[in-house]
């Protein structure tokens, strides 16, 4: 008999009752320190006082009235993220896959405005991940999310990560963009280096066609910049953003400049709920704390900490460990013994971390994480490295 909940997901016997900063408290009352954060979305932990009390005040308000009407707390968000960003414009999605479909509408509207409706292909790549929906599993391509699910979205290219000559060779007239994550997370914490990132640019550029950047996982602060692509002194056309930008809150956006987000008038797109007052009180308060420069010195540093003390497990534990990888907040281990594995060994040792291609785990822990618990997080994972390890290692 099928369960009142699709079985969509294979659950974790673990089920939380309270969060307190970086910490889960199972029902049974064991607390399990989170280097998780609801895959990237708790950015400033969990029940964050601040979060809480905005977030309670606005309640005590209005919730909903939909976008038939003026939203001023979704114009102050969208004048905070103009003012801090390379973006002219926004639209708020309640998710990441939400902000995928209309990146990929926005892009093919522009160019059929511009008369050239044939310019529909977008240029992805292997290893990416966009959402589930029907763009998003089309626009990564992989077997694994695809298979089923036919007849696909067409209009979507699929390169090698990293392959510069089939990226050239691949542009013809039908291309109007290119789609990439700055730093892939479900494909493996793999982040594109910086001269790549610009070289991209150049080649949108040079072709003129736009660059649409997914930093829906790696975006608002994760990797020590408000954005990923800050790191190699770019911008984007087109970006879509979700996960910490609402604290734990539903909230998504599109950004996008005024050139790239011509073709969108009214009635081209919509939403519900997309940039209601509660999740704009929300994400408000998320780009007071976030865009603080101080406040992104700390992540740089505490990353800095975290992946030092990683490198050390890895060299301690050969035989469960290959390396470490990502940047910021947003790192990786690959794993010589199943991933899986390894994501067990940590619930017994009362820990959280996140399975990703690659045989990687992720390390996706609050940008609020302290020192204090990046030493604990490191002698769990410590602990379950070596339970993993052969005995006869």
């Amino acid at each position: 008999m099928i369960p009142s909940v699709l079985p969509t997901y294979s659950r974790a016997p673990l089920s939380f009752e309270k969060g307190e900063g970086s910490w889960l408290i199972e029902a049974d009352g064991r607390r399990f320190l989170d280097l998780g954060a609801g895959i990237a979305v708790n950015a400033l932990g969990h029940a964050n006082p601040e979060l809480v009390a905005v977030l309670t005040e606005q309640a005590n308000l209005l919730w909903h009235t939909s976008n038939l009407y003026q939203i001023p707390r979704q114009q102050e968000l969208a004048d905070r993220l103009v003012e801090a960003t390379f973006a002219d414009t926004v639209f708020f999605t309640n998710s990441g896959t939400e902000s995928c479909e209309l990146a990929v509408k926005m892009a093919r509207k522009y160019w059929y405005d511009l008369g050239q409706p044939e310019k529909t292909d977008i240029i992805a790549f292997t290893g990416s991940f966009h959402g589930r929906s029907s763009a998003g599993i089309a626009a990564a391509g992989s077997e694994k999310m695809t298979r089923g699910f036919g007849p696909l979205l067409p209009g979507f290219i699929h390169l090698p990560w990293g392959d510069e000559a089939a990226l050239k060779a691949a542009i013809t007239d039908t291309v109007g963009a290119i789609l990439v994550e700055p730093v892939q997370g479900e494909g493996g914490i793999v982040p594109m280096p910086d001269d790549q990132l610009k070289a991209l640019r150049a080649l949108c550029d040079e072709n003129e066609i736009l660059l649409i950047l997914d930093e829906v996982q790696c975006g608002m602060g994760r990797t020590g910049k408000l954005f990923a692509h800050e790191w190699a002194g770019i911008t984007p056309d087109i970006m879509m953003v979700a996960k910490g930008i609402g604290g734990g809150f539903p909230l998504g956006a599109v950004l996008a400049t005024e050139k790239a987000a011509s073709g969108m008038t009214a009635g081209t797109h919509g939403s519900t709920y997309g940039g209601n007052p509660l999740a704009c009180a929300v994400g408000c308060k998320v780009m007071d704390i976030v865009t603080e420069p101080a406040f992104l010195a700390e992540v740089n540093r505490k990353a800095g900490l975290l992946r030092q003390k990683l490198e050390g497990l890895v060299a301690a534990h050969p035989e469960v460990f290959d390396s470490v990888r990502g940047s910021g907040l947003m790192l990786g281990i690959k794993c010589k013994v199943p991933n899986v594995d390894v994501v067990k060994a940590g619930y017994d040792q009362e820990l959280l971390t996140v399975p990703a291609a690659d045989n990687v785990i992720r390390l996706l822990p609050p940008l609020t994480i302290s020192d204090d618990e990046i030493d604990a997080a490191v002698t769990r994972l410590d602990a379950a490295a070596t339970a993993l390890a052969p005995q006869d290692a």
